[in-house]
């Protein structure tokens, strides 16, 4: 029996349990994937600053995210498609984020629908919207989110084209997959997954099919998602949906002090410095370079939050120290659920909240909110 005490010990039962055309959409980045090595990388260039004899009785992780009791700094990334890392994995990572007491978003391209989170949780959770072309479509996602007690509305930034993931393109990503010879050659080795695809209903994405007038299967689906990212985006689109939705709206995608301080001016609650892990602008600074600029910036009038390489609890400490206010994981709550389901993401959320708190005590505090800059050794020059 495999004894798993990590997050890289999740992503390599993953790897071994996940079609590769899904395991791959996840695990990788575009263009030559240098932005998305270094979203993990310049983590571990940042040294920690160790004390001793100190009173580390009572600790405790508890914060808040937007108002939101939180019981440790983090929240579930939206990620697309979770539904083929696991049969219906947005409602399994959503169950493990409520027992664990942290946040859980539904991304727009999910496999479950914002019902079926709704019909399986008792807590609120958040929703991530893509802007499309289609406004009405737009508007029917957030009455849907509404309808559903959503808390809160997350707004990405920065997909208004999509960026070129070599191995999505080589692997001929679709969902569900493709019956090509190869596919079929690669899921005949992954049993246990096509026993769990076989027992849902659940293989298309949710929020769409349905939902759209001529969207009715995968192929009419593909062509309508190409053309409907919208690159006419912007800051006025923003406000509509902020007076549209009404309540607290969250913006992911900031990687850039001055539209940080465009976020902060458009009265969103918080914002994500986020880089979309390292799948569209390869070449762009990692999530945790950006981050103090951006806090420098805007870090008194709006809460921020990063996301991007986050891989354990210490990675969590660090973003805190250099003035994150919270932190959402993607990869790695999805190489919990590819690995082991409902079991496998609230392993990877115990993971990363023991890491945090040993790592927070090592470094002489009890409460998150005293984690600062002076945790951290100064950079060398």
């Amino acid at each position: 029996m495999t004894v798993i005490t990590n997050i890289e010990d999740l992503r390599v039962i993953a790897k071994r349990r996940v079609p590769r055309m899904f395991y791959d959409y996840a695990d990788s980045g575009s263009w030559t994937e240098g932005t998305y090595r270094a979203n993990e990388a310049d983590f571990r260039k940042i040294k920690l600053r160790q004390r001793v004899a100190v009173n580390l009785e009572n600790r405790s992780l508890r914060t808040t995210m937007i108002g939101e009791d939180v019981a440790m700094p983090v929240a579930l990334a939206p990620v697309g498609l979770t539904g083929m890392q696991h049969a219906d994995g947005e409602i399994l990572a959503a169950r493990a984020a409520e027992k664990t007491g942290v946040p859980f978003t539904l991304s727009t391209m999910s496999i479950c629908s914002i019902e079926d989170i709704a019909a399986h949780t008792k807590k609120p959770f958040w929703f991530q919207l893509y802007v499309m072309r289609d406004r009405a479509f737009v508007e029917r996602l957030i009455e849907r989110a509404r309808a559903a007690r959503c808390s809160a509305l997350m707004l990405t930034l920065d997909l208004q084209i999509l960026g070129q993931r070599h191995k999505d393109l080589k692997n001929g990503l679709s969902a569900p997959p493709k019956p090509t010879f190869a596919n079929l050659v690669n899921l005949a080795t992954k049993p246990r997954w096509c026993l769990g695809m076989l027992g849902t209903r659940r293989r298309q994405f949710g929020n769409i099919v349905g939902h759209v007038e001529g969207v009715g299967d995968m192929g009419s689906l593909s062509a309508w998602t190409t053309s409907q990212f919208d690159p006419a985006l912007n800051w006025g689109d923003v406000e509509w949906i902020k007076r549209r939705w009404g309540g607290k709206l969250i913006l992911k995608g900031i990687q850039d002090p001055d539209d940080a301080r465009l976020a902060a001016d458009s009265g969103a609650d918080a914002l994500i410095v986020s880089n979309h892990g390292g799948r569209q602008l390869d070449g762009a600074a990692s999530s945790i370079e950006a981050l103090p600029p951006i806090v420098d910036a805007v870090g008194s009038r709006i809460e921020v939050w990063m996301d991007g390489g986050i891989r354990s609890g210490q990675d969590v400490l660090k973003a805190l120290a250099l003035g994150a206010k919270g932190t959402l994981i993607g990869r790695a709550f999805v190489y919990g659920l590819g690995a082991m389901g409902e079991a496998g993401v609230a392993k990877a959320l115990e993971i990363i909240r023991n890491e945090l708190d040993l790592t927070m005590a090592f470094c002489g505090r009890t409460k998150v909110q005293d984690i600062d800059a002076s945790v951290l050794l100064p950079a060398k020059p």
